[in-house]
């Protein structure tokens, strides 16, 4: 059997589902409590992020490792190509997309804790003790993440400046591509990693960020989506979505 231990609304969380869901692998989505999580990420892989997938006894952390142990393993639906060439550009890509990651997770956790509600509901779940107990659990939940994803002024500032050049970087290199896709004509790790990090900024239908949960957000993240929306690299992601993410485990989790 196998587990995928995660967080409903990370972005590398929707990386790994998108890779699970491409290669047609049956899973099952686990959500673990953010804080909490670390003991048991410890415990079982030596690091303290997530996803974390469970492939029967094996344990494997990190996106992009799950991504190298998947081709590895379940050859059928390439998620890197075998041509050397491609595949490094594949691997680079990806590679610059983790860090743009981890800016996008803290300027969208400080744009989505403007409304506790919506973001709270959402990270508690829809059962369980962090519901049964919600008065106590999201405030203290959100002292957590706000500590953990260092939620201050200057860090969301610096985030922001990263983003934004990282976005006029990736849209640059796709214009230049001239293809559908990221690397070469055929979907790929680049593309997944391209797409999922990206679309926390684009309410897209389907996704933990859809409009439905994320219609209270500021008007500097609404100005900030339609700029996207207004450039190529926003465009491919949206028709990325459309035409290759066919999900097959709901992103809420169990």
């Amino acid at each position: 059997m196998r587990i995928l231990y995660q967080f409903p609304l990370s972005h590398f969380c929707e990386k790994a589902r998108w890779m699970l869901d491409y290669k047609e692998l049956d899973y099952v989505a686990q959500n673990l409590t953010p804080g909490v999580h670390r003991a048991f990420a410890r415990l079982k892989t030596g690091q303290n992020r997530l996803p974390i997938l469970k492939d029967q006894t094996t344990f494997i952390a990190d996106s992009t490792q799950i991504a190298l142990y998947l081709d590895a393993h379940y050859p059928e639906h390439r998620l890197l190509p075998v041509d050397p060439h491609l595949r490094q550009s594949v691997l680079d890509i990806n590679e610059m997309t983790l860090e743009m990651g981890r800016h996008i997770r803290r300027w969208i956790l400080s744009q989505a804790f403007h409304d506790d509600q919506e973001s709270m509901d959402i990270l508690i779940g829809e059962k369980g003790y962090l519901r049964q107990f919600e008065r106590f659990s999201k405030p203290l939940l959100k002292a957590v993440m706000t500590k953990g994803y260092a939620l201050n002024e200057a860090s969301v500032a610096e985030s922001k400046h990263f983003i934004d050049e990282s976005i006029e970087h990736l849209n640059q290199l796709y214009v230049q591509q001239g293809s559908q896709y990221f690397v070469g004509q055929r979907f790929s790790l680049a593309d997944i990693a391209v797409c999922s990090m990206l679309a926390p900024l684009l309410s897209i239908q389907g996704t933990p960020w859809e409009k439905e949960h994320f219609e209270m957000l500021s008007e500097e993240f609404r100005s900030y989506q339609q700029a996207l929306l207004e450039k190529p690299l926003g465009q491919y992601v949206l028709k990325m979505y459309q035409t290759e993410r066919s999900a097959r485990v709901d992103w809420r989790g169990v």
